[in-house]
């Protein structure tokens, strides 16, 4: 029995090697007769199912004829490329402005006023539609590109396929949704995903209020450079520091007394939630760092260590980061007893004016009286880095959410300049001058813009769009510089106070991209009934 199959097998595989040869053979004479003709013709269907039965009997045994390229031996070349035409479109006229899909009048805003036709943000645009269509980015959401394209040579590519044949349209068995329904009814230039950050750059361009929607009057408040005494918390409560007490403000405008040290003769001059708002810490005059729980409304810890005011706070988890008049940073750690939690930095020649942590707490941005900017980590005690472009004390810091390492410092009245950093190189990305003092800043959670706070002499409070570093908005009502700054939890609003002795509330962000995004229960496209 064993012998049989044997022998059919090798009857059948001299069979297939003969009808592989009479095979080439026709295949070469039949292709012949249609290559040397005087003119090409269309070939009828019985030629055309000829050929392909030739073909894949021929390529069936060393596989297909698609050649796919493999990725890693053709970045070099494929970046090269996506750089020329980039740098094509960059000096070629705003053609995007033209562009017309989904068969209807989104266009891209256009003109000399909006920040999308702008240099910085052109580039920006024309660089995200290009990596959707060449590089299949899947960019979206115009919020975010901005931060995190830069303007520069196309240095990276992601790990998606460069080259295939169509697109990607496999869906789930009864998948109805919105997305998909465009998708099987459309089939323009554009990808989806091209389609969706065209519109969302049209519905960046939003208008921010000129009046704050809230004003209060608070007595006492200091018009005092090198103190800190507004934030709020993640839990919606604002903590004021005013003379001698700290006041919380609820969203019923209730007021509450958390202390009054009155009694010690010391005055309140910083105050700073930890990020679950169930505990606040307050710096004093005479260089006293204390620690209220919340949620019992106690002072859980107190720390002694500097010879002076603690004009800056600044939370990493359980570590406690305070910058003095004294010249020193100390770090201090709740969850050790008092003698064992402290670390000394020692890196200022003049007064802690500014102290921030990064978002994951790797490092520690500190500004000073003298005019420098320090940037740290735990893990030695000497700075990491030492920048001196500010030529007036540095009091406004701010790290960005949206990408690592870039922070943004602001001069006092001499300097008046913003200057971002990538920390990660120690380079200056870019400045901008804004004209008067900058007493504080502050990014948005939700897209690539920021806000910050002056003085000396407009007392004004300007909106701004990264990496274009356009103005989006110039906000004036404040009598006196604007020293306080402080974000609500959601986002969407700042709080501002200033020596004039009024708390002011504007809402000048948008909404997070999750809150937009929310889909109804009645939207019928997105199941069946």
């Amino acid at each position: 029995m064993h012998s049989k199959y044997i022998r059919i097998n090798i009857t059948k595989a001299f069979q297939r090697e003969q009808h592989g040869t009479f095979m080439s053979e026709y295949e070469r004479r039949f292709l012949s007769q249609h290559s040397l003709g005087t003119s090409f013709r269309e070939m009828t269907l019985a030629e055309e199912t000829a050929v392909s039965r030739l073909t894949s009997n021929r390529y069936h045994r060393g596989g297909s004829d698609r050649y796919i390229p493999l990725r890693p031996q053709n970045v070099t070349e494929s970046t090269t490329w996506l750089s020329s035409i980039t740098a094509s479109y960059s000096n070629a006229p705003n053609h995007f402005s033209q562009l017309n899909f989904l068969g209807s009048s989104h266009l891209l805003p256009s003109g000399k006023n909006n920040s999308v036709t702008t240099n910085g943000i052109g580039l920006v645009a024309r660089k995200a539609l290009l990596r959707n269509e060449l590089l299949n980015d899947a960019i979206d959401d115009a919020r975010f590109i901005s931060c995190n394209v830069n303007t520069g040579p196309v240095l990276d590519c992601s790990n998606a396929r460069l080259f295939k044949f169509g697109r990607n349209m496999a869906t789930k068995p009864g998948d109805l949704s919105a997305g998909n329904a465009n998708r099987c009814l459309f089939r323009g230039p554009l990808s989806d995903e091209s389609r969706r950050f065209l519109i969302s750059l049209e519905k960046s361009q939003r208008k921010i209020p000129e009046k704050p929607y809230k004003i209060l009057d608070i007595n006492l408040m200091q018009d005092d450079f090198y103190v800190n005494l507004v934030d709020w918390s993640a839990r919606n409560i604002l903590a004021v520091g005013l003379d001698t007490t700290v006041s919380l403000l609820k969203r019923d405008n209730e007021q509450i007394m958390l202390c009054d040290l009155q009694a010690e003769h010391d005055f309140v001059t910083s105050v700073q939630w930890n990020r679950m708002g169930d505990l606040l810490a307050v710096g004093t005059e005479r260089g006293r760092t204390r620690i209220w729980d919340m949620r019992v409304a106690k002072k859980v810890h107190e720390f002694f260590g500097h010879a002076s005011k603690v004009g800056c706070l600044a939370w990493n988890a359980s570590l406690i980061s305070s910058g003095s008049q004294d010249c020193l940073i100390i770090h201090w750690d709740i969850r050790q007893p008092a003698k064992s939690a402290e670390q000394r930095f020692n890196g200022h020649s003049g007064e802690v004016c500014g102290l921030k942590w990064s978002s994951n707490g790797e490092y520690l941005a500190s500004g000073g009286n003298d005019n420098q900017l320090l940037v740290w980590n735990l893990r030695k005690n000497k700075p990491l880095q030492v920048h001196t472009k500010h030529i007036a004390a540095v009091r406004a810091l701010a790290w960005s959410p949206h990408r690592r390492g870039l922070l943004v410092s602001g001069g006092g009245t001499a300097d008046c300049r913003l200057r971002f950093w990538d920390v990660l190189t120690g380079q200056q990305l870019q400045s901008v001058l804004t004209g008067s003092q900058v007493c504080n800043v502050a990014w948005s959670r939700h897209s690539c813009e920021l806000v910050s706070t002056h003085g000396f002499m407009d007392n004004k409070v300007i909106v701004w769009k990264y990496p274009s570093l356009e103005p989006l908005a110039v906000l004036k009502g404040h009598e006196r510089r604007v020293l306080f700054l402080a974000m609500s939890p959601d986002g969407e609003s700042i709080v501002t106070g200033a020596g004039d002795g009024t708390l002011r509330f504007w809402r000048i962000f948008g909404q997070s991209l999750q809150q937009k995004v929310a889909r109804s229960k009645l939207d019928l496209s997105s199941s069946i009934r």
